[in-house]
């Protein structure tokens, strides 16, 4: 397959926009807080679009679809996922988010050294370091796979492309292009979206034939017939309260999401965009997902496609590519490459937010508060960029070795993001409201957790990965707290850092944000609704 001359213009245009624009954002720029948060100068909604851009991965745009038309056991259960979205965002704005904020800190393992110690911050940073770019080199591997089969050009170049222009314009701008370009890609990824589900029911031939066309037991959104112990992983409890604690660790304690919310103008802004988040993240997943069933009942309708698609090792299909091979059957000239725009988009708004917090944990965890460095503005500002250049160059470098054991990791990715985001955010929960547990109890808890799930992953496949979430949490705040028991921290190292029952913590907020509890409360509950609305299955 390969692209007409009209769409390399366009999607040339579109790459050299990004790194106009990040030339542009980079004016004024004088030290790591310029460049890391972007001078606190960015408004709720330009973050909060950023922040959706980011999670509507490549990954989600082709394999949302997919799970949703063609994977065994799939359909709009999926959307259960959702559910847990807003109720995790009311954690987030009452404790997590205004705390770091009010801190000052860019890196969010600086709130664990301030209340635990410089080790167990350098623990969490280097967990978060190590697994981010070796993830991430995966997702530029499966992203440039995607590319070279659908646009012609070779691998290697698939893979620079995409990780060259990334890093160009990411290390100019800092974290303004990152917000910026995102804003502009989360427009252009979503209109490329629209435009394919209405081009899939025009062919299909209006929306109640689609609907009608496709599988009723894939529209049904809600399955209690499993509690998740029993070898079924998407079904209602352990998508619920897996996905909220999934949610709570990944907005509240993961980089690449909290440095975003750290670079609001103010405490109030922060909790804005985690509003907005908690609002809209629902209509777009139920987007991307209503694309399945557009692509679903089209192949319904005309089974030869799946023969346009290439194979897997397998020899089964390889639905992940549906929708751009869609594309390139039916869209026009130009139409095509503002499609592939919109899958560069979705790449990059992944990339360029874990090279900018890979360099700001490596300057911030490692050579500042580890190593003792000190530089002066100028000095940090350029030793940042350098650092940009270094994780990008690495993240795309390790495209190039993972070939031999990509299948089987893009397939458990989700389920080694399992492993550690419950332990994770034990440790930050340990902080928050405890007064007992020191750096050693934390990190001892931390591996407790973490391998407890590796076992569970062994020996107990019947339990769902979702609940690992879950047990993982509890079994590192049990095994820290009562740790705590043999050596406890001193009270002096308390301050201004742990919740009191009765008493008021002061997060700086000046608005009262109990409304807006209530209403993402009662929003999870109309998900539910809509989910049910849609068939009990």
């Amino acid at each position: 397959m390969a692209l007409s001359t009209l769409d390399w213009i366009i999607i040339s245009a579109y790459l050299l926009g990004m790194i106009g624009l990040s030339i542009f954002l980079s004016r004024g720029q004088q030290n790591g807080k310029d460049y890391y948060l972007g001078g606190n100068e960015t408004g709720a909604w330009p973050i909060a679009i950023s922040t959706m851009a980011t999670q509507c991965s490549t990954n989600s745009l082709l394999g949302a679809p997919a799970f949703v038309a063609f994977s065994v056991g799939g359909g709009l259960v999926w959307l259960q996922y959702e559910i847990a979205v807003p109720l995790a965002m009311i954690i987030l704005m009452m404790f997590l988010l205004p705390l770091y904020r009010n801190l000052g800190i860019i890196s969010v393992y600086g709130y664990l050294e301030r209340r635990f110690g410089v080790g167990t911050r350098m623990t969490l940073s280097t967990l978060f370091q190590f697994l981010r770019a070796f993830s991430t080199g995966v997702t530029v591997y499966g992203i440039s796979i995607v590319i070279e089969y659908c646009t012609g050009i070779s691998f290697v170049w698939a893979v620079l492309l995409l990780g060259v222009i990334t890093v160009i314009y990411d290390s100019i701008g800092g974290m303004k292009a990152v917000i910026y370009s995102d804003v502009i890609q989360m427009i252009v990824l979503y209109g490329a979206i629209i435009a394919t589900i209405i081009i899939a029911v025009s062919i299909c031939g209006g929306w109640s034939e689609t609907f009608s066309t496709f599988s009723s037991d894939r529209i049904k959104a809600i399955d209690f017939s499993s509690s998740g112990f029993d070898g079924k992983d998407f079904s209602f409890w352990p998508m619920l309260f897996g996905a909220f604690f999934l949610y709570m660790s990944y907005y509240g304690c993961d980089q690449t999401q909290v440095q975003r919310e750290l670079s609001t103008k103010n405490v109030d802004d922060t909790n804005t965009s985690l509003f907005i988040n908690g609002v809209l993240r629902f209509p777009l997943v139920l987007t991307y997902c209503l694309l399945g069933i557009c692509i679903g009942a089209y192949v319904m309708k005309h089974p030869d496609f799946v023969n346009m698609l290439p194979m897997r090792s397998q020899g089964n299909p390889n639905y992940n590519l549906a929708v751009p091979v869609f594309v390139i059957k039916y869209f026009p000239i130009g139409f095509v490459g503002l499609f592939m725009v919109g899958l560069f988009s979705a790449a990059m708004s992944s990339l360029d937010s874990t090279i900018n917090s890979l360099s700001a944990t490596t300057m911030q965890d490692t050579f500042k508060s580890y190593f003792k460095m000190t530089f002066t503005e100028k000095q940090e500002l350029w030793t940042s960029k350098g650092l940009t250049v270094f994780w990008g160059t690495l993240c795309t470098i390790f495209a190039f070795f993972v070939g031999n054991i990509s299948d089987s990791i893009i397939v458990s990715i989700n389920k080694i993001g399992s492993l550690s985001n419950g332990p994770i955010l034990a440790i930050f929960a340990l902080g928050i409201f405890t007064k007992r547990v020191d750096g050693k109890n934390a990190i001892t808890g931390l591996v407790a957790g973490v391998l407890l799930n590796l076992l569970l992953w062994k020996f107990a496949p019947n339990i769902s990965w979702l609940w690992w979430n879950v047990i993982g949490f509890l079994t590192s705040f049990a095994v820290a707290y009562t740790g705590s028991f043999v050596h406890s921290i001193p009270k002096t190292q308390l301050h201004g850092l742990v919740w009191e029952r009765g008493k008021k913590m002061d997060l700086g907020l000046k608005k009262d944000w109990t409304k807006h509890y209530y209403f993402l409360g009662g929003y999870a509950v109309v998900i539910i609704g809509v989910l049910m609305l849609l068939g009990i299955h």
